[in-house]
């Protein structure tokens, strides 16, 4: 009997103190650091400068007061806890018969960040080309014209984070890699109600489009769906 009643004890002790069973989560400090210029052409990144850009504006992702990444352009919040951040990418230019590094910048992928866990996720964005895409935000929806894996038709997409297929993929016309009007396209405008985007390719109409039913796909760390009512 004395054994079951140690045995009692020791599991009500365990009960009434959860931190026994689970550690606590470790909080996460995530920001974006201080603004700094850095050199940039189209010399150093040819598909994403534009041809009179001389530096790019970068700012480190500090998380737990260490550099993760550096970013360039502004965050857009995607939830309360997560953001999507532009990387911009510092690339070695040097050739192999080159002795000393060259250091250019480029302008990289879209990035997740979970300020919660911090995590940072490289977001895919479907037919994404730097040279014509540039990313309008709204909600978890990203919208921006985009090229075919041939790069001969441009696109309007809508992408959403944490999907597999696109939202939404329109052709606006034939593309020439040798020959296009810079920007491909004017910026994507958003309407809430209903949910619309306009796409206007350059020297084109505007052409508008619709989406319905949908909702948000991400789902977070620690997201749970409860079994039981």
């Amino acid at each position: 009997m004395g054994q079951i009643h140690a045995a009692l004890w020791g599991l009500a002790l365990v009960l009434s103190s959860p931190g026994l069973l689970f550690a606590a989560a470790k909080p996460h400090i995530v920001a974006l650091g201080a603004v700094k210029k850095v050199p940039y052409s189209i010399a150093g990144d040819p598909a994403g400068a534009g041809d009179d850009e001389k530096e790019l504006r970068v700012r480190p992702l500090v998380i737990d007061a260490k550099i993760k990444e550096w970013t360039t352009g502004d965050a857009h919040d995607v939830t309360d806890r997560s953001f999507a951040v532009r990387r911009a990418i510092r690339l070695n230019d040097a050739l192999p018969t080159e002795k000393n590094e060259h250091w250019v910048w480029q302008r990289g992928p879209w990035l997740l960040v979970d300020r919660a866990t911090g995590h940072v996720t490289a977001i895919k964005l479907p037919n994404y080309d730097p040279a014509v895409s540039s990313v309008v935000w709204f909600r978890d929806y990203a919208a921006y014209c985009g090229l075919t894996a041939t790069g001969r038709q441009l696109y309007a997409v809508v992408a959403q984070v944490a999907a597999r297929k696109p939202v939404l993929a329109k052709k606006l016309g034939a593309w020439d890699p040798e020959d296009h009007p810079k920007p491909a396209c004017a910026p994507s405008t958003w309407q809430r109600e209903p949910l619309r985007i306009t796409f206007q390719a350059t020297g084109a109409e505007q052409i508008s489009y619709d989406l319905v039913g949908l909702s948000a796909v991400l789902v977070e760390d620690g997201d749970a769906v409860d079994s039981e009512n």
